[in-house]
């Protein structure tokens, strides 16, 4: 196979990854620039309630974010997709490997940034702290939102959507005969 020849299914699951770091990079320069007021935003409303803007933090709840593992998702997407588009068995496997688990966290993490003010709900019922039941969650989320770019939401959609569509069709992609072929090694010279 001529080594600069790519198959189109191959380069359909580069693509697919590019595209998917897009969104990771996003969210992380926005927790980045904005993260720190919309955390403020929630302290000042808790306040406003009449609450303790203490007790955010205390339960975990953290506006401004760690993106520890939205960063390491993006090292794994770049580090798959250039093994991918050179040919290596080691960014197929790793591609093999790393999509299901973004498959899954595509349906259970970014569904709660999408509707963070259901969960939060959900969480604040379930915490036992008789402080957090009282907080106006839709208020509380609203405040927040508000120092966040109004765009972030369709950030989050398409976070949602490539990391579970997408890393089906990555998958799937990568299993195609033509992109098997790709990563066969070349035969040795005679």
């Amino acid at each position: 196979m001529n080594p600069r020849f790519r198959p189109r299914p191959v380069i359909a699951a580069v693509v697919v990854q590019a595209l998917t770091v897009v969104p990771f990079l996003i969210g992380i320069l926005v927790v980045l620039l904005y993260g720190g007021r919309a955390q403020s935003a929630a302290e000042r409303e808790m306040r406003r309630q009449g609450l303790s803007a203490t007790a955010l933090t205390r339960n975990g709840v953290d506006f401004g974010g760690s993106e520890g593992l939205a960063v390491l998702i993006v090292l794994l997407l770049v580090a798959a997709a250039l093994l991918v588009l050179a040919g290596k068995r080691a960014g197929r496997l790793l591609s093999w490997v790393l999509h299901p688990v973004l498959f899954v966290l595509g349906i259970v993490i970014v569904p709660v940034q999408l509707f963070t003010a259901r969960f939060l709900a959900s969480s604040f019922a379930d915490a036992g702290d008789p402080e957090l039941a009282r907080v106006d969650v839709p208020a509380l989320v609203a405040a927040a939102a508000q120092a966040m770019p109004a765009w972030l939401p369709a950030v989050n959609a398409a976070k949602l959507v490539l990391t579970t569509l997408g890393s089906l069709a990555v998958v799937v992609l990568l299993a195609l005969p033509s992109a098997r072929a790709h990563f066969r090694k070349p035969p040795a010279a005679a």
